[in-house]
């Protein structure tokens, strides 16, 4: 892989004024030599909706500066995520049909381009034990890379339309991913075959797929404005891969009134979160025993735009907070439970398309429209 394909800006050491925490902001400076250098300053402005105290900048998290601008991408970057685990790498992906691989923690060196899509990446997910990455795009395929050297390991062909959405099993020695597209199915795979394991149709295209905690529900959702689950052991299927009659989904879950483009596991695997172009995002009891409405909560205030681009969404690690992208430019926490706008992050200069939380840091990771990426530490 090309090496080194993308440099990294840290925001100034924060003082102990309100506005400290500003937004990283990069204007050309001409250098003695004549050449041009990039300066980064910081822009006095809000970083959250929480007020900072005076004094109250206190570093929470091992980030080199409270924020940190990775640049590496030639085109909209449209997911990311952290690694599992101590979170030592991030991986984002995008329009320029690459996967870069950063390290966290210093100088966030971009070690690893990984080329070989054909079009752009759309969705990607880390193995659960950290060693691959699994990629999709409207190539049609999946791909597989091996996280150490960045090299492609396997090419998964079987969608006849873009690929949205993929997502890994969170348990350890599962090797299996889901996939949805355009071509209006669901598949299967297992990593260690080279066809799908099965392929379900469903009518609409799917733009959102997600793993329940067991590995033996899976989540999907899309055009059709519903979230669906379905149970893996239910559908059997044919030599070509094709699910035989047509398997019903053990549960349909109706509110949004749109697209939902993003689907995310709460970490006790109690809920699913749901994104959508409907302007709001909404929590699911997916419990096998719920009394009531499974709708727990719907959180508002961010914006998807004319695009409809494929807006993702996030949980922290501990289930307490949930965050989105938005077409405003701004990346939105909020309480997971009173569904109170917690944080309104400002940086990027077009829409976020993506945001992960590190695993066991206050750090948010956003992925933008306008080629960037941040690392933001949160004050809690």
């Amino acid at each position: 892989p090309a090496h080194m394909a993308g440099k990294r800006k840290a925001a100034a050491e924060p003082s102990g004024d309100d506005t400290a925490l500003g937004v990283v902001v990069q204007r050309q400076k001409t250098s003695e030599g004549g050449g041009s250098a990039l300066a980064v300053t910081t822009q006095p402005k809000p970083f959250s909706q929480k007020a900072f105290q005076p004094g109250a900048h206190q570093r929470t998290s091992s980030l080199h500066a409270p924020i940190m601008l990775l640049e590496g991408h030639e085109d909209a970057v449209t997911c990311i995520e952290f690694s599992p685990g101590d979170g030592d790498v991030l991986a984002t992906g995008g329009a320029d049909k690459t996967l870069l691989l950063w390290n966290v923690r210093g100088e966030n060196e971009n070690f690893a381009a990984c080329k070989g899509h054909k079009n752009a990446i759309l969705d990607l997910r880390w193995t659960a034990d950290g060693n691959d990455l699994v990629t999709c795009s409207p190539d049609t395929t999946l791909r597989l890379w091996d996280a150490t050297t960045g090299q492609q390991t396997k090419t998964m062909k079987g969608h006849s339309g873009f690929v949205n959405a993929c997502d890994t099993s969170k348990r350890l020695g599962d090797f299996t991913v889901v996939s949805g597209g355009d071509d209006r199915s669901w598949k299967m795979w297992d990593l260690r075959q080279k066809k799908c394991v099965f392929s379900v149709m469903d009518g609409f295209p799917v733009t959102a797929v997600a793993f329940g905690a067991d590995g033996l529900n899976v989540y999907t959702a899309g055009i059709a404005e519903v979230v669906k689950q379905w149970d893996v052991r239910t559908v059997s299927s044919n030599a070509n891969g094709d699910a035989n009659g047509a398997p019903a989904p053990l549960m349909t879950l109706k509110g949004h009134a749109d697209t939902i483009t993003g689907l995310r596991l709460s970490p006790d695997g109690s809920k699913i979160l749901s994104n959508s172009t409907d302007g709001t995002m909404k929590t699911w009891d997916i419990r096998p025993y719920c009394e009531g409405d499974r709708c727990v909560q719907t959180f508002a205030g961010h914006v998807h735009n004319f695009e409809k681009t494929l807006t993702r969404c996030a949980w922290s690690p501990n289930g307490e907070k949930v965050a989105s992208g938005s077409a405003c430019r701004n990346v939105f926490v909020w309480d997971a439970v009173s569904a109170k706008i917690e944080y309104k992050l400002p940086g990027h200069l077009g829409s976020v398309h993506a945001v992960n939380f590190h695993p066991n840091e206050p750090i948010l990771g956003s992925a933008g429209a306008d080629r960037k990426v941040f690392l933001g530490e949160l004050a809690d």
